[in-house]
């Protein structure tokens, strides 16, 4: 017997007594658990039960009064997470963790995969489950930043953020960058779908560290006890690979920009164009100084220096952290002001000063949260027993299970009607999300083969008008020559990431130039909007742009 499946027989083995902290459920249903009275009743005894264990709580679901083992079908056991999930928020507490068994039962597809986010130990027709639920709710949306790094490759970008995230030490050879690397199994089985890499967090006493960042149960252990959260999106180090770097910066609803310069290499031309990235689309930055460890004062010293002309050259100001303080830092940090901090993952130096910025740098999205819900998708994923599963970062309003959504557009400019299923966020099931939050997202009523990046999901009252071309002031950052009537870069918006074609205004523009230019998108329409910001590539020419005004598809 594995040692997951020792948990399901140990809490079947524990029983349902009176007092007791376990309750067996065959099933939960909408129709019948929800209505006349019974959700007040049921959170009653669910609350009872969490008491009973100190703060916690055994639900497990797919079995009988007596323990009997039944197993249901994935779509009802599905549903009984979402009933579940409504109780437990009924009761002020929440479900921190949900494995899964497959079991001969209900089930007819003969699949056996988990819920959204859980360990897939299934193997039968039917599913079990077991759902521990924790007194207390998710810490509010006030509480949680999203930092987006970059950096040249090799200069610890993924090293830093793992000894913060862990509170570990490196050895020396990037040995706390390997607690980031994304898992394909994760990445195929996980409902949360991690844009992030990397989640630690804060409460009274200070910061709450993962342990192993590879474990589900442990960032669900930080998303559950800390009352401030920090997420790391991941970006590409390499410049062949630089179009990732640009989705994972645009893409997201990022609250600052967290970029790495070693001090043993300096500035690259790597730097330069993530920096560009970041502050052309105003994004409040921070810049890292790593490996201080591997040079002495003098060299630090010089990319100190070189880090602050560079940021000179973009019309920046420079903060030195050590020289101003974290205070300063934190009332100056803005589009135009970026701290500067030395740092070395092997000796602890500046992380601490890392720390406290994160702990108390406010959130820079907040305006949003009573907006009208908005998400574009950023990735897809079909989870077996589930269904169809978006990901992505909320860009405003707040959206709860059950909520009634459109999708799109699809390739011919409608939107489809679908329903939210469950949402979870770094593995931890939650009942709403709002704006600033990574989260996945399970559908009803859509194929996961229908979804594409770059659509949106929107309240069902919405009235979109999805957009084949649009009007934009542009700004040419870098180009060989010049831009042209029918010029085909790529276009970054949001997630889109879609090649269109320019029409400048006045013909042409140069390397430098700012101008109007008409856009259109080459395959089909997306939901843009106006004041939205976009970077545009192709080759060695990028440029950004803001959208001034939008044309209805044809």
């Amino acid at each position: 017997m594995s040692p997951d499946r020792a948990v399901l027989e140990r809490a079947i083995e524990r029983g349902e007594r009176e007092g007791g902290s376990v309750e067996f459920k065959e099933r939960l249903t909408e129709e019948l658990h929800l209505s006349d009275g019974r959700l007040e009743s049921l959170a009653a005894q669910l609350r009872h039960r969490v008491l009973s264990g100190d703060g916690e709580a055994t639900y497990v679901v797919g079995v009988t009064d007596d323990g009997g083992v039944a197993g249901i079908e994935p779509e009802a056991f599905s549903e009984s997470m979402d009933v579940l999930s409504l109780l437990a928020e009924e009761a002020g507490a929440h479900i921190e963790e949900v494995q899964t068994w497959g079991v001969p039962g209900e089930g007819a597809d003969g699949s056996g995969n988990g819920d959204a986010g859980t360990d897939d130990n299934t193997d039968g027709n039917g599913l079990v489950g077991v759902a521990t639920i924790r007194e207390g709710t998710v810490m509010d949306d006030d509480g949680h930043i999203v930092v987006g790094t970059a950096g040249h490759v090799d200069h610890g970008k993924s090293t830093l953020v793992g000894s913060l995230v862990t509170g570990q030490a490196d050895d020396g050879q990037g040995g706390t960058r390997s607690f980031l690397d994304v898992q394909p199994h994760e990445i195929e089985r996980g409902l949360s779908a991690d844009l992030s890499y990397g989640v630690y967090g804060f409460d009274d006493d200070g910061p709450v560290r993962m342990d192993n960042p590879h474990r589900k149960d442990d960032r669900a252990r930080v998303v559950a006890n800390a009352d401030r959260l920090v997420s790391f999106v991941d970006t590409v180090g390499h410049e062949p690979w630089l179009r990732t770097t640009i989705r994972g910066l645009v893409g997201q609803k990022l609250d600052y920009g967290l970029l790495t310069v070693a001090a043993d290499d300096g500035p690259t031309k790597t730097t330069r164009e993530h920096l560009g990235i970041l502050l052309a689309t105003d994004l409040p930055t921070i810049v890292a100084i790593t490996k201080a460890d591997l040079v002495d004062d003098d060299r630090v010293r010089e990319v100190e220096r070189e880090v602050e002309r560079l940021l000179r050259e973009v019309e920046k100001t420079p903060l030195r952290v050590d020289r101003y303080g974290v205070d300063a830092a934190i009332e100056e940090i803005s589009e135009t002001v970026v701290p500067v901090v030395t740092t070395s993952a092997v000796t602890g130096d500046g992380l601490d000063v890392l720390d406290e910025l994160f702990e108390r740098l406010p959130k820079t999205g907040d305006a949003v949260a009573d907006e009208q819900f908005r998400m574009y998708v950023d990735r897809t994923y079909k989870v077996t027993g589930v269904g169809a599963v978006t990901s992505g970062t909320v860009q405003s309003g707040r959206v709860e299970a059950g909520d009634e959504l459109l999708l799109g557009p699809m390739s011919d400019g409608r939107f489809q009607e679908v329903e939210v299923r469950s949402i979870e966020m770094h593995y931890h099931r939650v009942d709403e999300a709002r704006a600033g939050r990574i989260v996945g997202i399970a559908l009803k009523g859509v194929r996961e083969e229908a979804i594409e990046r770059g659509m949106v999901l929107l309240p069902r009252s919405a009235d979109p008008d999805p957009v084949r071309e649009f009007e934009a002031e542009v700004m040419v950052l870098n180009h060989p020559t010049h831009i042209g009537a029918g010029y085909e870069p790529v276009v970054h918006l949001e997630t889109i990431s879609e090649a269109a074609a320019f029409y400048p205004e006045e013909g042409q523009l140069l390397p430098g130039d700012t101008g109007k230019a008409r856009v259109r998108f080459k395959f089909r329409p997306y939901l843009v909007e106006e004041g939205q910001r976009f970077v545009f590539r192709e080759g060695r020419s990028k440029g950004v742009g803001t959208v001034t005004d939008v044309t209805p598809a044809e």
